[in-house]
């Protein structure tokens, strides 16, 4: 049984802040990347000063394609660092375009929008560097400040005033020398003020370099983008395959079997036509053949294309509503008319899902509802079933879930135990390149 959590309230917070792990992993964060921060300053100085410097020799270029892409390198340590004491997790971005030659080098370094995004967190990190060592200073001053009372009393240490009188002090303000328990207490109490309001500018700092780290050095929404299309194209490819290898195996085992058979048939019929015998049943026989190989061929046509997707959407789906194995309530408002590749992605998408409902739902009645709404199509299909389906539970709705990934479309699937499930695809109207 997991414990119910327990929130901390501010004034909790506020108080425990000194002496929490968050406060001082995140101070180690800050100390400890002063380095990277000034070996980037150093680096940005010489390469991109440099670079173009020798411009105007064409020999600048390289160079500064060099100083582009090794300020990868600074990124992933920066991340590598606040993974390790801070705990942030930033995905890699996506590697360099590799062009051959000199000249392909060039474009791809002075084209690295990475290495362009790190350049600017080192460009902000040299700057923030310095506010990140004050707060570090007033926080080891607060404890200083906290434990010179302690450190008065252990250590005789002597101080002489303008006066030539010496004072016992380890404090000094001007000619205010604090070498009393009473000034001490107080110096103490100051500290202990200071160091609970210390662990703040060092959380807001800990907390901008987060965002930071997060915008600049990881990948941006375009590269999230393009990886999402690339692997949801590559979930495509291979889905197409396995639909073309099925209607080519469909076609082989069924419909070219039946065209042998029906030759077959058709050559003992001549056989027995030039023998003088009645080839009629032979020739009924290929005629039914015949019949069963057009309704096969009209079936493997309509997986490739259905037939009623020339008349819209809401004409093809009251062909699927009207073949379901189980009664389905349909309602479609489409308008405008959705691309072809929309529709067939939204036809199929329906088709797959009412053979899952009247397969594995148990269901008696299923609904189907489709419409379009601010250049968006919108079908959910819900079914009174057991529920149970989940996307990548091996139920075929991950393919399906990558097919509309490939127009930027997406497939949630809600059905939790006893049901009802309820898919809902969500698709742009008009096709994405």
């Amino acid at each position: 049984m997991t414990k119910p959590s327990v929130s901390t309230s501010p004034m909790v917070e506020f108080l425990r802040a000194p002496i929490a792990a968050k406060t001082w992993r995140e101070a180690g964060y800050l100390g400890v990347a002063v380095v990277p921060a000034l070996a980037g300053l150093v680096y940005l100085a010489a390469g991109l000063g440099s670079g173009i410097l020798l411009a105007v020799t064409l020999l600048g270029f390289p160079l500064l394609a060099a100083v582009i892409l090794g300020a990868r390198g600074f990124g992933t340590a920066h991340r590598r660092l606040a993974s390790s004491l801070m705990g942030v997790a930033v995905p890699e971005p996506p590697r360099p375009t590799q062009r051959s030659g000199v000249i392909g080098f060039v474009q791809s370094g002075l084209t690295d929008r990475t290495g362009w995004r790190a350049i600017l967190f080192m460009l902000i990190k040299a700057v923030a560097f310095v506010p990140a060592l004050v707060a570090l200073l007033l926080a080891a001053g607060a404890f200083y400040l906290t434990i010179s009372p302690i450190l008065w009393w252990a250590f005789d240490i002597t101080n002489v005033d303008s006066t030539g009188t010496e004072r016992h002090s380890i404090i000094q303000i001007g000619n205010v020398y604090f070498d009393t328990w009473p000034q001490m207490l107080l110096v103490g109490a100051v500290g202990i003020v200071w160091l609970f309001l210390t662990p703040w500018p060092i959380r807001g700092l800990a907390a901008f370099d987060r965002f930071l780290i997060h915008t600049l050095l990881g990948p941006s929404s375009r590269d999230v983008r393009v990886e999402h299309l690339e692997r949801s194209r590559i979930a495509a490819v291979d889905d197409s395959a396995t639909r073309l290898r099925r209607v080519e195996r469909d076609l082989h085992d069924g419909t070219q079997a039946r065209i042998v058979s029906m030759a077959m048939t058709l050559g003992r019929a001549e056989e027995r036509l030039a023998s003088g015998q009645d080839p009629s049943d032979l020739v009924h026989r290929a005629h039914s053949e015949a019949k069963d190989t057009l309704v096969e061929l009209r079936e493997l046509v309509r997986g490739i294309h259905p037939p009623a997707l020339d008349l819209g959407l809401a004409r093809a789906l009251e062909t699927l509503a009207a073949r379901s194995a189980i009664p389905v309530e349909l309602t479609v408002s489409v308008d405008p008319r959705p691309s072809p590749g929309i529709e067939a992605i939204a036809y199929f998408t329906v088709a797959e899902l009412l053979a899952n409902v009247a397969r594995h739902s148990n269901a008696t009645r299923a609904w189907v509802s489709a419409s379009t709404h601010g250049g968006a199509l919108t079908v959910t299909v819900s079914d009174n079933g057991t529920g149970g389906a989940r996307v990548g539970a091996g139920s075929g709705l991950s393919g399906l879930e990558a097919r509309a990934a490939t127009v930027d479309g997406t497939l949630t699937v809600d059905s939790p135990a006893g049901g009802p499930t309820v898919a809902t695809l969500s698709l742009p109207v008009e096709r994405v390149l």
